[in-house]
């Protein structure tokens, strides 16, 4: 006797890793069992028909700030996940900082673990951290299933991880480089860097030029050229880098960079608030326009929320004194599908950089395609129906964004987390890197 699936979902816009046609596919046990042309799925326990809502994979968020256990006030794993799930998120990877203690060995990896155990709604993996002073905790922390690890070449805004000098970088790229890792990097050159003149963006700004990254990603090239690890940029917002990363790729340097939807959608001139404060800085409209070019020619392949937040009174006061962070974790396809479909790139692109590619940096198994064989992490997504950010819709622990007001193109309909919906309960799993 056939073997009924346990869901069928139809739409006739599924994105799937060749491009975007109609499509059914079927779910069993959790994974996707077949994809089908339009109306051919086999029978199901239940059935979807999203007619011309697009059926996407579920968004990989490799670059997210959850703060808990020991600054949970600032953000949870409950609330967290829950605005992950309300995004069209379905798995997130755990920054190691700004937590207490800091993902920096195994001991607080275990307590990270055991804070997020049973209260995420989605997928949760974790980076470990490189700081002064833990070199050798480095592959422990690997062999217990970190997707990588996480350093600061300037100030982290938190004592409790500082930055690694040159030496130091070069040390634990070394060390990781020895049994395979990613190191993953928020590049700033301190010595460019400096404390903002006055309380406005302007001054916040001019604090941060892009000297500042280039340089720093300058000296990432250098020492991964030279201890031969795999490195990826953080949050970049400087497209003067550019040139480095493509010059980078030329030579065959295993260096990969990311940006985030606020660098994609606002610029410097929009930056009426602290909710628009986040390090490195959001720049000009020229600048936006050019990292757009890095995300078509493949210089730039992920776009990843940077989800940083924290408690509303360390976002007030001014420029100069205010937390620096942007919540968007609940936002960004929307966000990066109105900015996107506006200079004409098409929705199969923004799957690539936001559920595809972070899924290939981190390693994350089975998921970032509609494939047979990968978890059924789905999004219903209406491309054309238009949303204006209400603060008190989102579901991250403080409705602080700057995208608040702003009418946005894309709704995420429904989420499902290997075929359940997604979001109603905690369901959501602990990941761990597999080996390669």
């Amino acid at each position: 006797m056939n073997r009924v699936d346990d869901l069928l979902i139809r739409s006739r816009r599924a994105v799937l890793p060749d491009g975007e046609r109609p499509a059914d596919v079927s779910v069993r046990d959790g994974r996707i069992a077949a994809i089908s042309d339009h109306a051919g799925g086999a029978p199901a326990k239940a059935a979807v028909d999203l007619g011309d809502v697009a059926l996407l994979p579920g968004l990989v968020d490799t670059h997210v700030h959850i703060n808990e256990p020991g600054r949970t006030e600032w953000e949870g794993f409950a609330t967290a996940t829950r605005a992950a799930a309300a995004g069209g998120v379905t798995t997130l990877i755990d920054m190691p900082l700004n937590s207490l203690p800091p993902t920096v060995d195994p001991e607080a990896l275990e307590a990270k673990r055991a804070a997020a155990e049973g209260a995420c709604a989605v997928d949760v993996g974790f980076w470990g951290g490189a700081v002064p002073g833990n070199l050798a905790s480095l592959r422990p922390l690997h062999r217990l299933g970190v997707f990588g690890f996480k350093c600061f070449t300037s100030d982290s805004g938190v004592p409790e991880f500082p930055p690694l000098s040159h030496e130091q970088t070069r040390a634990a790229f070394r060390e990781i480089a020895s049994f395979g890792g990613l190191v993953i990097v928020h590049a700033e050159d301190p010595a460019a860097l400096s404390a903002p003149s006055g309380g406005g963006y302007a001054e916040f700004l001019a604090s941060r030029p892009a000297s500042a990254e280039r340089r720093a990603v300058e000296r990432v090239v250098r020492l991964a050229a030279e201890t031969g690890v795999r490195a990826h940029i953080l949050h970049l917002s400087a497209a003067d880098c550019l040139d480095v990363l493509a010059e980078a790729r030329a030579q065959g340097v295993p260096v990969t960079a990311e940006t985030c939807p606020h660098y994609l959608a606002l610029t410097a001139q929009e930056a009426a608030g602290t909710a628009f404060k986040c390090c490195p800085p959001i720049r000009g409209a020229a600048n936006r326009e050019r990292l757009w070019q890095g995300l078509a020619d493949g210089l730039i392949s992920c776009v990843v929320s940077d989800h940083s937040p924290c408690t509303p009174e360390l976002k007030r006061g001014d420029f100069a004194t205010a937390w620096g962070g942007v919540s968007s974790l609940q936002l960004g396809l929307p966000v990066v599908w109105t900015a996107a479909r506006e200079r004409g790139h098409r929705l199969d692109e923004v799957v690539r950089w936001m559920s595809e590619a972070p899924a290939a940096l981190a390693g994350v198994p089975r998921k970032g395609g509609i494939a047979v064989g990968n978890d059924a992490d789905l999004v219903a997504f209406a491309p054309g129906e238009t949303l204006t950010v209400d603060p008190a819709a989102l579901h991250h622990r403080h409705p602080v964004t700057p995208y608040e007001g702003r009418t946005l193109t894309g709704a995420v309909r429904r989420t499902w987390l290997r075929g359940v919906p997604a979001g109603e309960r905690p369901a959501g799993r602990l990941l761990a890197r597999e080996a390669r």
